[in-house]
């Protein structure tokens, strides 16, 4: 029998805290029939949103293609459901249980491509698209392939989402933090990227790609067209490849932001030495669908050879599941005006985004006014990245830095379950994505129903206040 010792370290070393020892604990909880209100990770659909018609419609007659002979099946589903479901057999004469391509489907990567340039007004070609199980397996797929040796060093944004210290972890390469701006809605400051970057190469790492989340996981912020254009010269000028994780592009709140595509900003600018890697997935959005597992990667200004090798780095897994990229086809190719399911289409889809707005500013505003927390209305995406103080129970003055690291964690660690254990309330401690040294933060999201946010935000009021009156 092996042993914990018989593992590889680098498993044993990298963490995964949106799915961490708070979260098995609010199982635990649940199973004992206590009431737990789960923020601790994007889940949609998980948390009562309801899948779109459209998709679900679609895939229910491309799974049991017997249904389309169904005598009443026009009373059912729209006829452009049916005529949709139909012409996706004739392209999909496996059906949904076969392999498809390494690189996924043809059609469906032509989808994808003509997607973006609708999108972005700019050219997208379906030879460089991959169709991913979501857009893990892509960033998986590109810091695997990016990786030549363990001192190669992927800059992550602090606050992250773990996915990237996670992986990066796993495959032995280097971890180069650069912190978010927190007093600037969270957005890059090239002062800091660079001296993250220098830091990086006096201790021997040579930083090979800089990763970007926008919008932003867990800080909820948009980037600006001006933040963008100033991270494309940085990596320019550092001979970065960028690694562009826009999977919330459709979850923009705030009014006068916009999601803008590094695709897009690159084109507009002419730039076409540096290599980007973006992703997308079906997940997020409106659309919510996290169990399909589909999403895709686009590669731009690389090799032929170089593509080659990422196509094969793909079909070492055969392809991706087949039903997630027929999913991903659904999520490119909405309904059109005219089309018998638009209307229900268009009604679910601005529902779910407007009810997402204002989860988002009963949230922000509810806990910015709890004293000793501090957060903005959540631009984009799910999450919020809440800010909070408590009186300190030792004496930091006489502690190492990596004592103080050890001691803040904790610290948010043991907030986080006392409210779990108090209020049902499962979030995540800030430590599990990193925060600015001598600073507190959890991560939550807005997607529970309304009147669970409601209750969230009296909850914690409530806790907060006991809470910080027994440290004193």
């Amino acid at each position: 029998m092996i042993s914990i010792n018989d593992l590889n370290p680098h498993l044993l070393t990298a963490e995964y805290a949106v799915r961490g020892p708070i979260v098995i604990r609010a199982q635990e909880l649940e199973k004992q029939g206590k009431k737990i209100i789960y923020c601790n990770i994007g889940n949609p659909q998980a948390l009562q949103q309801k899948p779109l018609s459209y998709i679900r419609q679609i895939l229910s007659l491309m799974e049991n293609p017997e249904l389309l002979n169904h005598p009443q099946l026009s009373t059912v589903f729209p006829q452009d459901i049916i005529e949709k479901a139909g012409k996706l057999h004739q392209l999909m004469p496996h059906g949904t249980g076969a392999y498809t391509q390494s690189a996924g489907t043809p059609f469906i990567r032509q989808a994808v491509a003509e997607f973006i340039n609708k999108r972005d007004g700019i050219p997208a070609s379906e030879g460089n698209i991959i169709l991913t199980d979501g857009a893990s397996k892509g960033v998986s797929a590109v810091l695997t392939a990016l990786l030549k040796k363990p001192t190669d060093g992927f800059m992550i944004p602090i606050p992250q989402y773990p996915l990237y210290s996670a992986t990066i972890e796993l495959i032995g390469g280097s971890q180069v933090g650069y912190y978010l701006d927190e007093e600037n809605s969270w957005q890059l400051n090239e002062e800091i990227l660079t001296k993250s970057l220098n830091d990086a190469k006096s201790k021997g790492i040579n930083p090979v790609a800089i990763v970007v989340i926008n919008p932003g996981n867990p800080t909820g912020a948009v980037l600006s067209l001006e933040n963008i254009k100033m991270i494309i010269n940085f990596a320019r000028k550092h001979n970065l490849s960028i690694m562009a994780d826009e999977v919330y592009q459709d979850n923009v709140y705030l009014k006068g932001a916009a999601f803008h595509s590094f695709a897009k900003v690159m084109h507009q600018l002419g730039e076409t030495s540096i290599t980007l890697f973006s992703f997308h997935s079906v997940s997020k959005g409106f659309m919510g669908e996290c169990g399909h597992r589909g999403g895709y990667l686009e590669i731009r200004n690389v090799p032929a050879d170089v593509l080659a090798e990422f196509i094969k780095l793909q079909s070492i897994s055969l392809c991706s599941n087949t039903v997630g990229q027929l999913v991903t086809y659904l999520v490119v190719t909405p309904p059109q005006k005219g089309d018998a399911s638009y209307d229900r289409y268009i009604k679910e889809r601005d529902g779910i985004l407007s009810d997402l707005k204002a989860k988002a500013e009963i949230l922000g505003k509810g806990l910015d006014a709890i004293e000793g927390m501090e957060i903005d209305i959540p631009q984009g995406a799910m999450y919020a990245f809440v800010k909070f103080e408590l009186p300190h129970t030792e004496d930091i003055t006489k502690m190492s830095a990596e004592q103080r690291q050890a001691y803040n964690s904790k610290r948010d660690s043991d907030y986080c379950m006392a409210l779990l254990e108090e209020t049902g309330i499962c979030v995540v401690p800030g430590s599990g994505f990193g925060q600015l040294p001598g600073t507190l933060h959890f991560r939550t999201t807005f997607l529970p129903p309304k009147n669970e946010i409601e209750e969230l935000v009296k909850k914690m009021k409530e806790f907060h206040g006991k809470y910080v009156e027994k440290l004193k």
